[in-house]
């Protein structure tokens, strides 16, 4: 009799066969950083300075690092596993079925989630522009645009993708040349060093706090690994987009939020004493400085960035669902693909998305709820991934060359990096962490209890 916790190939979806390879390197990077977004800390960028008394940029090249040695092991497990689930391929290799099924439960939150605090941000940037239309409307608009793409399947989401990262790298480039005339015109509002130590004094603990918060920023380029059954040419390809994403996008955040902290008028203490002021300080220091064209030019990039990183967010969390649900784990309706795309998949992770992004548009506190559920999920997905690593290649031994640098040091470190970071997280995020884990692990049992019934009815 077969375990029930034995890892097993992924059997056939019904109704399609399976997903189209069709998507090259650079479809990879442009799917990996329209879901990161070249200006994603726009919208945290005062919380993050307040948290940390002023040292944002470490705290963004800190996230960097920590994100690198999660990135190094997607790479890892990408060649093992190259399948659609990421880390729920992964860590059903590495550790099992059981630990794969909570590392894919857990990435649900991520998945399934970000995407609506990227249309969040769509809505408010949008609503700011156009006040007569309400938050919600848009934020709904942005919703349903992108999951058309979605549907005509990711060649044609990716065309339409690049040409949105285009214009957002423009508007980066457009603000850092405008930020250097700034500061060399009128000096800078803090001292030059201050987003690396701190313009009050340094404190570890609160650049942890923030890495906490800015962990968000980066979730996407994990997101490439749900791809890897529709790239033509190897996993590899699948693992060097991962690491290029990474890298790409932490010099962007550490250059861009060094240069506005440079010109933020207010000190970190009084950006940390009025709230109010954190989330439009990114917008308030750019107008301050260079004007309100810019200021409405970033708005206009961020609006339509935000939704396409929504949109990226949707297809791999199309993706996470349909190769649970290709695994039993999930309802088998969730593996059909029609033309080589998982269409009930995504029109189910959309539903959720637009009901979880609309009711926070709806909300004062909507953001605080959504940010705080995505990130705990998607550390948690993270650690069980290290995890994955040193159970595949240090203890089952399974196919590849061990390497005890690659395949036991790195990894480790890494998940401590990351539960570092968990401890440091909001008491919310927590709690709402070990609610999600205790319903996946009812959820576990309840699987087990079925297939054990089903497999002893079979042997009898």
């Amino acid at each position: 009799m077969t375990s029930p916790t034995a890892p097993r190939p992924p059997a056939p979806a019904p109704g399609g066969g399976g997903l189209r390879r069709s998507l090259g390197f650079r479809d990879l990077v442009v799917y990996g950083l329209l879901f990161i977004a070249p200006m994603a800390p726009v919208g945290v960028y005062g919380t993050l300075d307040a948290k940390s008394g002023g040292a944002v940029a470490l705290v963004y090249l800190v996230a960097t690092v920590a994100m690198a040695f999660t990135a190094f092991s997607y790479a890892q497990m990408v060649r093992v596993a190259p399948q659609a689930g990421s880390v729920f391929a992964y860590a059903r290799k590495g550790l099992g079925e059981g630990p794969g099924f909570i590392a894919g439960w857990m990435a649900m939150l991520d998945y399934l989630l970000i995407p609506a605090v990227a249309y969040l941000f769509s809505g408010i940037a949008m609503h700011a522009l156009v006040p007569s239309v309400p938050q919600w409307v848009w934020t709904a608009i942005a919703v349903v645009v992108t999951t058309l793409l979605n549907l005509k399947g990711v060649r044609a989401a990716a065309r339409v993708g690049l040409a949105v990262l285009a214009m957002e790298i423009v508007v980066l480039l457009v603000f850092v040349v405008s930020a250097v005339v700034a500061l060399v015109r009128d000096g800078a509002q803090r001292d030059w060093l201050s987003p690396f130590t701190g313009d009050l004094g340094f404190s570890m603990g609160a650049v942890l706090g923030a890495v906490s918060v800015a962990v968000l920023s980066y979730l996407g380029f994990d997101a490439i690994a749900s791809f890897a059954e529709e790239v033509t040419g190897g996993s590899r390809k699948v693992a060097r987009a991962v690491l290029t994403c990474l890298v790409v996008a932490g010099t962007l955040f550490v250059a861009q939020t060094y240069l506005v902290a440079l010109l933020e008028p207010l000190s970190s203490a009084e950006l940390a004493a009025k709230p109010a002021e954190q989330g439009p300080a990114f917008y308030n220091a750019v107008e301050a400085s260079v004007g309100v064209w810019l200021h409405n030019l970033v708005a206009v990039s961020k609006a339509i960035g935000a939704a396409f990183a929504a949109l990226a967010g949707q297809a791999a969390a199309g993706r996470l669902l349909f190769a649970m649900a290709r695994d039993r784990r999930l309802p088998r309706a969730l593996s059909r693909t029609d033309e080589g795309v998982p269409r009930v998949a995504l029109l189910l992770a959309a539903a959720v998305t637009l009901v979880a992004a609309v009711w926070a548009a709806r909300r004062d506190d909507g953001m605080d709820h959504l940010v705080s559920v995505v990130d705990i999920g998607a550390l948690t997905a993270f650690v069980l991934l290290h995890a994955s690593v040193v159970g595949w290649f240090a203890v089952r031994r399974g196919e590849g060359a061990f390497s005890p640098l690659k395949h036991v040091v790195l990894p480790v470190v890494g998940a401590a990096v990351l539960i570092a970071v968990i401890v440091e997280a909001s008491v919310t995020a927590q709690l709402v962490g070990v609610v999600w884990l205790a319903v996946g692990l009812v959820v576990l049992g309840v699987q087990w209890g079925r297939r054990s019934g089903a497999a002893d009815s079979g042997g009898a």
